[in-house]
C-alpha cells in the first residue's frame, strides 16, 4: 500500500465527524502545499509496539540535533486523538511563537510549542489555521 492509500485508509477509519474534518484539513494543507512530500507514520516503533497515534505528514523539515546529526521529518502533521484532532507544526524555533502569535485568534484550541489540539473544526478559526500552515510552508 502506498502512502496516499495509507492516508486515505487512516482518515476513512475515523468516526464522523472526525473523518470528514480530517479530509477537509488534508485538502486545505495540500492546497497550500501542493508539491509537498507526504508521510504516513503508523505510530509503531521498530518492534511493532504502538508508541503514538498515527500521523499524516506534509512537507520536509530537517531536524538538527545538538550532537550535530540531522533527520528528515515533516513540517505539518495531522492526527486523530481521543478527543478530536491534533495539528503538529515543526520548524519554528521559538516554542512560544505559536501560542503567542495565533493562540487567541485560533478559537477553542489548546496550543503548545508545536501542537494545536481541538475537538472540532467548528470551534476554531480555519483561516487562522491556514495562515499558520502558510507561514510554516514558507520557512
Amino acid at each position: 500500500m502506498n502512502i496516499q492509500e495509507q492516508i486515505k485508509q487512516y482518515i476513512a477509519s475515523q468516526p464522523e465527524p472526525k473523518c470528514s474534518e480530517m479530509q477537509t484539513l488534508d485538502q486545505i494543507i495540500k492546497q497550500i502545499m501542493p508539491e509537498c512530500k507526504l508521510w504516513f507514520l503508523d505510530g509503531k516503533d521498530g518492534e511493532g509496539k504502538i508508541v503514538s497515534n498515527p500521523n499524516i505528514g506534509y512537507g520536509l523539515h530537517t531536524i538538527k540535533y545538538t550532537n550535530g546529526t540531522t533527520k528528515e521529518f515533516y513540517k505539518i502533521g495531522l492526527s486523530a486523538n481521543t478527543t478530536g484532532i491534533s495539528v503538529y507544526i515543526f520548524g519554528i524555533e521559538d516554542k512560544k511563537f505559536l501560542a503567542e502569535t495565533y493562540g487567541k485568534k485560533l478559537g477553542k484550541a489548546s496550543v503548545s510549542g508545536y501542537c494545536i489540539k481541538f475537538k472540532t473544526l467548528k470551534e476554531i478559526n480555519i483561516e487562522v489555521l491556514e495562515e499558520i500552515i502558510q507561514y510554516v510552508n514558507e520557512l
